[in-house]
C-alpha cells in the first residue's frame, strides 16, 4: 500500500470510531431504524443527482451490496447499539476483519500471507483486552445482532471487490437508495414513534444525523469503497481492528468514559499487529 492509501485506511476508521458517539446520541432521539431510514434517505438524494446510473451488470452486484451492508450490516448494527453499549459493540463488530479475510481466501483467492495472519490475530487480541471484563456477556442479545452485523459487512466487502471496481460515490449513491425501503420498512415493522420524533429532537439528534451523512457515510465509505478498488483484502481488512481503539477514545472524550490502562494496552497491541499487516506485500493468490 502508497502512503496515502495507508493514510486513508487509518482516517476510515478514525471517522467510524467518532461515528459510535454520533449514533449512540441519534438512537436516543429516533428509533434506530428510522434514524437508519434518514441517513440513507439524505446520502441517496445528495449523491444521485451528480453519479452515473449503474449499468445493467452492475445493478444486480449493488442491489446485493445494499442488502448486505445497508440493510443487514447497519440496520442489526443499529438496533444493536441502541440496546447495548458503545464500547461492546466496538470491539463485538471487529469480527468483520476476521470475517473478510477469511471469506476473501475461498471467494476471492486472496490467501492472507504467514505476516498477515500474525497481525491480524495479534490486533484481534487487542481487541480482546479491551473487550475483557465483566460488562460484556450482560445482554447476549445486542451482543449477537452486532456480531450478525460485522458478518453481513464482511459480506459486503468481498462482494465489492469481486464484482468492482465501481466508482465510490455511484455506489454509496445507488445502494443507499436501494437500502431506503428495506430498513423502512424494518422500521414500520418493528418500531413506533417515527414522525413524532421528528419534531422532539433537539440539536444533539440531527447533528449526530448529520455526521453519519456527511463524515461517516459520504467521506467514510467513499474512502473505503476507494481502498477496496485499488487493495487486496488482506491489507485493506485490518486496518478495521483499530476502529475499536478510535471508538473508546470517542467515548473517553465525548460520553464521559475513563482512560484506563485496558484501554491504553488494547489499543496499543491492536495498532502494533494492523502495522505488522502492512510488512510485507500481499500474498500471491493461490
Amino acid at each position: 500500500m502508497s502512503t496515502i492509501q495507508i493514510v486513508c485506511a487509518v482516517a476510515v476508521p478514525l471517522l467510524w470510531g467518532y461515528q459510535f458517539v454520533a449514533i449512540k446520541v441519534g438512537v436516543m432521539e429516533f428509533p434506530p431504524l428510522f434514524f437508519l431510514a434518514l441517513r440513507f434517505l439524505a446520502i441517496a438524494l445528495l449523491l444521485i443527482p451528480f453519479v452515473k446510473r449503474p449499468t445493467r451488470q452492475q445493478f444486480a452486484p449493488i442491489a446485493a451490496i445494499s442488502g448486505f451492508l445497508g440493510g443487514l450490516n447497519f440496520g442489526l448494527f443499529y438496533v444493536g447499539l441502541g440496546l447495548g453499549s458503545g464500547s461492546m459493540s466496538a470491539v463485538a463488530y471487529q469480527l468483520a476483519t476476521p470475517f473478510t479475510v477469511l471469506l476473501a481466501w475461498p471467494l476471492l483467492a486472496e490467501r492472507p500471507s504467514l505476516t498477515t495472519s500474525a497481525g491480524v490475530v495479534l490486533a484481534f487480541v487487542g481487541v480482546v483486552v479491551l473487550a475483557a471484563g465483566p460488562g460484556l456477556s450482560a445482554n447476549a442479545l445486542p451482543l449477537l445482532l452486532v456480531v450478525g452485523a460485522a458478518f453481513a459487512f464482511a459480506v459486503s466487502n468481498v462482494l465489492t471487490k469481486r464484482y468492482g471496481p465501481f466508482d465510490p460515490l455511484m455506489l454509496m449513491g445507488w445502494s443507499s437508495l436501494l437500502t431506503v425501503p428495506q430498513v423502512m420498512l424494518m422500521s414500520l415493522l418493528l418500531e413506533h414513534g417515527q414522525l413524532a420524533s421528528l419534531i422532539t429532537a433537539d440539536e444533539r439528534g440531527w447533528l449526530a444525523l448529520a455526521y453519519t451523512i456527511f463524515i461517516g457515510g459520504i467521506v467514510g465509505f467513499g474512502l473505503w469503497f476507494w481502498l477496496i478498488a485499488h487493495c487486496s483484502m488482506d491489507r485493506v481488512a485490518p486496518f478495521g481492528l483499530l476502529l475499536p481503539v478510535f471508538a473508546l477514545v470517542s467515548s473517553v472524550l465525548f460520553l464521559g468514559d475513563r482512560m484506563t490502562p485496558k484501554l491504553i494496552v488494547g489499543g496499543l497491541l491492536a495498532i502494533s499487529g494492523v502495522a505488522i499487516t502492512q510488512v510485507r506485500s500481499p500474498a500471491r493468490p493461490i
